[in-house]
């Protein structure tokens, strides 16, 4: 594998972007916070926005809504509207609409289902009066989730409703190393008790790159996704025939990402974000 483009639109010329945020654009600590901007991410948003070229941001986190998040990242710098700031969550609410879902419960912080109770949802939480009649559980950011809330969770699905999940990814990247991912360990034990089947509605699902292209206004294939881990955003952008751009600042060294197989292979690699000044 070489670090050269293959495959990817002449000159990027109608593509747009889709930044992943950890590892990515920053690192943060393993509560979400004390946020470490990496080189180039501020320069290369701005730069974006000077010459009109679209752009996204989504982030596997479910734990804020959007334009909470999206505060939270100009606070430090970046350029990123509300409208520009993607979760799982935006992608769920827009998916369940879509399907007709109308009762969710929802194993997460409050801010998890703020998208789908947006949409016009029915939000319920663990506890609450008709937690286990829903059409659908979806599992989120949950760092206190107790076994009762796992339970509540398999009642539901026991009960018809569908499980979804806002991410599938055992780890992602923090300034203090690998952080364990409470969805991807959450739904694995309420599969093993159900055996349902999980739908993914975040990276590296295409109901993901999707909702992302309809955003930029481009086709998938005008999509360039730029992330840190081969099998969240590279898996995505090749599976629906995007482009990947890969940096080694968050999960994957530059040495990883040389060697990973054929449909783990991204068309170029970065070791920063701040090399994308060079091909605008």
């Amino acid at each position: 594998m070489t670090d050269e483009t293959a495959g990817l639109p002449a000159g990027l010329a109608g593509c747009g972007f889709m930044f992943d945020v950890d590892g990515t654009l920053l690192l943060s600590d393993r509560s979400l916070g004390g946020y470490e901007v990496l080189p180039g991410a501020i320069e290369v948003l701005s730069t974006l926005k000077e010459r009109g070229i679209p752009y996204v941001v989504l982030t596997n986190g479910s734990a804020y809504p959007p334009a909470e998040q999206a505060a939270k990242l100009r606070r430090i710098g970046l350029a990123v509207e509300d409208r520009q700031m993607l979760t799982p969550s935006s992608v769920t609410a827009d998916y369940m609409v879509r399907k007709g879902i109308k009762r969710v419960l929802v194993l997460g912080i409050r801010g998890v289902g703020h998208a789908l109770a947006e949409a016009g949802i029915t939000t319920l939480y663990p506890g609450e009066p008709g937690a286990s009649q829903v059409d659908a559980v979806y599992v989120g950011w949950f760092p206190d989730c107790a076994m009762r809330d796992i339970e509540a969770g398999c009642h539901a699905v026991w009960n018809g409703a569908k499980l979804y999940v806002a991410s599938d990814v055992p780890f992602f990247a923090t300034r203090e190393g690998r952080t364990i991912g409470y969805s991807f360990t959450i739904v694995g034990a309420i599969r093993r008790l159900t055996h349902a089947r999980a739908i993914l509605t975040g990276k590296p699902s295409l109901h993901a790159l999707r909702f992302v292209a309809r955003k930029l206004g481009v086709p998938m294939q005008k999509v360039v996704v730029v992330g840190d881990d081969p099998r969240v955003e590279t898996q995505m952008a090749l599976r629906g025939g995007a482009s990947s751009f890969a940096v080694a600042t968050g999960t994957t060294s530059r040495e990883q990402w040389l060697a990973q197989p054929p449909k783990l292979r991204p068309h170029r690699v970065l070791n920063g974000i701040g090399e994308i000044l060079t091909l605008l």
